[in-house]
């Protein structure tokens, strides 16, 4: 059961932040139920997410801030491009499989921001985790999933069956895995490219 959180004590909690180029990744408070909700609230990203139900509800909102808070978590980030939310990043630390996941709101598809916010949550999970690797999937319907996960330096690691909330079934799932030595080679070939 969830503890009965008041909505000051959620939002006067520290949020994490890490900011990259063109966004801000910080932690969910109530303020953001309104915002999270209507974003999630599309079949489209709930078929493509494992955990998400549809359709997605204000209470759902509340219940997934609230839990969010209650866990301490400070691998789960709100993800903001000028101040608006456009989505969430973050990473389960729950089990010794670290795993990344990731949706934005349909209208802020195409622009790049789920590559640049997975790219700030693998950097903030490398610097503040010990895990040696980080796990992540995605259905083989979803191209644009796989596609960031590449660009991110995962390595395809073999296709699983998961269950999907929203589908209430399991589906084939293309899953990768990213090391932190790959992570680090790579954060230094990019830096030394950016410095020509």
């Amino acid at each position: 059961m969830l503890q009965d959180f008041s909505s000051a004590t959620l939002q006067e909690a520290r949020p994490s932040v890490v900011a990259t180029e063109r966004l801000t990744l910080r932690r969910p408070t109530l303020a953001d139920v309104r915002t999270i909700s209507r974003l999630a609230n599309d079949r489209r990203i709930a078929e493509n997410t494992r955990r998400l139900p549809h359709p997605y509800s204000q209470d759902d909102a509340v219940a997934f801030v609230r839990a969010t808070a209650e866990f301490g978590s400070d691998s789960v980030f709100l993800i903001e491009h000028d101040t608006t939310p456009v989505g969430m990043v973050g990473i389960d630390c729950s089990t010794p499989d670290a795993e990344l996941g990731f949706w934005l709101g349909v209208e802020h598809w195409g622009r790049g921001f789920a590559t640049e916010a997975a790219r700030g949550a693998i950097d903030f999970f490398f610097e503040e985790f010990d895990g040696d690797h980080l796990h992540a999937g995605a259905r083989v319907t979803n191209p644009a999933s796989r596609n960031v996960l590449e660009k991110c330096g995962f390595q395809w690691s073999g296709v699983k069956l998961h269950r999907f909330l929203a589908l209430g079934s399991s589906t084939p799932v293309d899953c990768f895995r990213l090391s932190r030595g790959v992570w680090s080679s790579l954060k230094s070939w990019s830096s030394a490219r950016r410095m020509r």
